[in-house]
């Protein structure tokens, strides 16, 4: 019997036969043991045949009860009376009445970017009440867009989803997408699926350099802006915390411009000039950015600073005195002695003029 089956339809059995006859003969029915869901019904036709029947008086549900057993007994008005037993066996048929139902109306993986392609992320799971075919369950993406189109794939059996590319979670952090559950008999059910990427440390810090002087005048004040640079990471939290580096450094440092910004400058120093082309006309200066992630990944940028000459060197004669004999008859323009002075500094400040 089909379990949609509509209460007081009836199913018509075989009459009781009994060789006797009058009141000897068979006199009524009844159902032992009682149920909920049955009773009998007899009688005679117009034409006078004799009839007997199940009458159901509930809806049957197979979910609840897959078959029932039970006997029908018939009497006669002997005295004593006497009975025949014949047993029933209901066997209820599934109708597709349950859709699908999942465990969870959402799904929540947490996975590393770094995941392998083919592994799984999570597992989707229903379950159908009903039997057969319209309890099989299968499973597919609902309205997938294409970027979860081509990042997971699902097993239409397994509900397992899976990883088709590799991740990227400076590209998207969280996947949403929804996953269809359909039955064999036609009838589905929804569920969310998000999917939260964790950063794991694959990105070294970037250095880039807004504004740059150089030359640089040697006579700069302590506190010159020299560069002005700005550090990121595209990875997030301690992966992505930076701390910046001047390496090996005497005459500049780095100070803190706002966020993400340093500035690079001229330092004061107390028993040498901060700067002195005559002692180092080049800087090559090495900044270097680290995250805090494990393992720790840097950055690293090179500039190159040309300091200026200023005139702060006067000339400097090669002898502080010079000495020379004179006969009185040296005739007048003769030639006595040369002196000569330099001056460290560089092009017109190094030009020398003697009087």
């Amino acid at each position: 019997i089909l379990e949609m089956t509509e209460p007081g339809s009836r199913f018509p059995l075989e009459v009781a036969q009994d060789l006797d006859i009058g009141n000897n003969s068979v006199q009524g029915y009844n159902i032992a043991p009682e149920n909920e869901y049955f009773s009998v019904s007899y009688g005679s036709r117009i034409t006078g045949k004799k009839y007997v029947e199940l009458l159901l008086q509930k809806p049957l549900d197979r979910e609840e009860q897959v078959d029932l057993d039970f006997s029908v007994i018939a009497v006669d008005g002997g005295s004593p009376p006497r009975s025949g037993t014949t047993q029933v066996h209901i066997i209820v048929l599934d109708v597709n009445d349950n859709a699908p139902v999942f465990t969870q109306e959402e799904y929540i993986g947490k996975v590393l970017e770094n995941l392998s392609e083919g592994s799984v992320v999570l597992t989707v799971l229903a379950t159908d009440r009903d039997g057969g075919v319209n309890g099989d369950i299968s499973y597919q993406f609902s309205q997938t867009v294409r970027q979860t189109e081509s990042s997971f794939s699902i097993d239409s059996r397994s509900g397992e989803i899976k990883l088709t590319k590799p991740l990227d979670f400076e590209a998207t952090d969280r996947h949403e997408f929804n996953v269809r559950a359909r039955d064999g008999g036609g009838l589905s059910a929804i569920c969310k699926v998000l999917v939260e990427v964790l950063d794991v440390n694959d990105n070294a810090p970037e250095l880039v350099v807004s504004s740059f002087s150089s030359p640089l005048p040697e006579n700069s004040v302590p506190g010159t802006v020299v560069a002005l640079f700005s550090v990121r990471d595209r990875d997030a939290g301690a992966n992505g915390k930076i701390s910046c580096a001047l390496e090996d450094q005497l005459f500049f440092s780095l100070r803190p411009a706002y966020k993400n910004y340093y500035e690079l400058v001229t330092v004061k120093l107390v028993l040498v000039k901060s700067l002195d082309r005559e002692q180092q006309a080049v800087h090559n200066l090495i900044l270097t950015a680290r995250d805090s992630g494990n393992p720790v990944k840097s950055g690293s940028t090179t500039i190159q600073i040309i300091v200026l000459d200023g005139n702060d060197n006067a000339p400097e004669f090669t002898q502080s005195v010079y000495k020379v004999t004179v006969r009185e008859d040296m005739a007048v323009g003769s030639r006595l002695l040369q002196v000569t002075a330099t001056d460290r500094d560089e092009g017109p400040n190094a030009e020398v003029k003697y009087s």
